[in-house]
């Protein structure tokens, strides 16, 4: 796998952060130890210098630094093999990692220390020291694993947490995908009924209306699986949808749009009107003898978007509304979607009709 200039950048700056925060954490860890060292030196009566202090135990700290990527390989070696055969490799491998950062320490010890009061040599330093700095090797060795293996630990939860969040939201894509797949054959299928219909009575009627039936597939060819769409693009299309109902409802329909501009960012389940849009026409305004008005009203009210759709039609039977597949599965999208913050409801208009009323969290596109 090759990597671009500008990711190959990411790796190596993410890297060198990774390292200058590593210093950091172990310059403060040995300049503490340092310090207590001094402090110490003072109450005991037999004080020694800062020179002394950070010689005595930043190596040992740099030391361990430059070792942690050896007991991370480690780790991963001996990572579910099970308690027993992890510590057939930890054991042998804390005495080996132990033992060699002794050794290396005190090398550079003697070197920055020299020859002093009860010192006189390496060999003197080395019988001294190294079962003590032994001793706390090997304690450091067992807190590095320790913290190797929560923090890996910690990523593996997080990962999972991650994975089953990913799942979670394809699952919800899928059915929401598949709630949309249902409309338009449900809306295909009504409109159809209605070419057919007039094939006889007004061929050239039912040429128009495929043609705008084709421009509205077109449309929604466009935006593939897209859940979402800014409010502009849903009255894109229910322009092209009103246009193929105007058609066959020729003079008994009036339609009247009050969507302030201000919220035609906002953003909106993609066909979420058409079907509230197609009910109001198919039991209010279909069997109503005469004329009939569509209204469509949109307001922005704090952290809220709300959508009316009017119709002055028969109303509401008197046993209350009955599902409709549309209806169905946009009330099944809202809940997939945006679970009890959103809500659907059908009243009786005053003055005689039905209103459809939409409420949804609002949100700009895109934001």
């Amino acid at each position: 796998m090759r990597f671009s200039s500008a990711q190959q950048a990411f790796f190596l700056s993410s890297r060198s952060r990774t390292w200058v925060l590593a210093f950091a954490f172990w310059s403060l860890l040995g300049a503490s130890y340092a310090l207590s060292a001094w402090w110490s030196s003072l109450s005991e009566g037999t004080p020694i210098s800062w020179a002394h202090a950070f010689a005595r135990n930043l190596p040992s700290f740099y030391l361990w630094m430059l070792f942690t990527p050896l007991v991370q390989w480690i780790c991963r070696w001996a990572n579910g093999r099970g308690v027993a055969s992890s510590l057939l490799v930890h054991v042998p491998a804390g005495v080996l990692v132990s033992a060699l950062h002794t050794l290396i320490y005190l090398e550079i010890y003697w070197r920055l220390r020299g020859p002093g009061q009860t010192i006189d040599s390496i060999g003197d330093l080395f019988r001294t020291d190294f079962v003590y700095e032994f001793h706390l090797g090997l304690l450091a060795y067992g807190v590095l694993v320790v913290v190797i293996q929560s923090l890996r630990t910690r990523q593996r939860l997080r990962d999972e947490q991650m994975r089953a969040a990913q799942l979670e939201t394809q699952l919800a894509q899928s059915q929401l995908q598949a709630l949309r797949m249902q409309l338009q054959p449900h809306f295909l299928f009504n409109t159809l009924n209605a070419i057919s219909a007039l094939t006889l009575q007004d061929p050239a009627l039912a040429r128009s209306m495929i043609v705008r039936l084709s421009e509205f597939m077109r449309l929604t060819l466009e935006e593939g699986a897209t859940q979402n769409v800014p409010l502009a693009r849903e009255l894109q299309f229910l322009d092209s949808y009103l246009a193929i109902q105007q058609l066959r409802f020729q003079d008994r329909l009036s339609v009247e749009v009050d969507v302030p501009a201000a919220t035609l960012g906002a953003s909106v389940p993609h066909l979420i009107l058409q079907p509230i849009i197609e009910n109001a026409l198919r039991h209010g305004l279909s069997p109503k003898p005469g004329p009939g008005t569509l209204q469509l009203r949109v307001r922005h009210e704090g952290d809220r978007l709300y959508m009316r759709v009017d119709d002055d039609g028969l109303g509401l039977p008197p046993h209350g509304a009955t599902e409709n597949i549309g209806l169905g599965n946009t009330r099944s999208r809202l809940l997939a979607r945006y679970g009890d913050d959103a809500q659907l409801q059908l009243l009786p208009r005053p003055g005689g009709g039905t209103r459809a009323e939409l409420s949804l969290p609002y949100a700009e596109h895109g934001a």
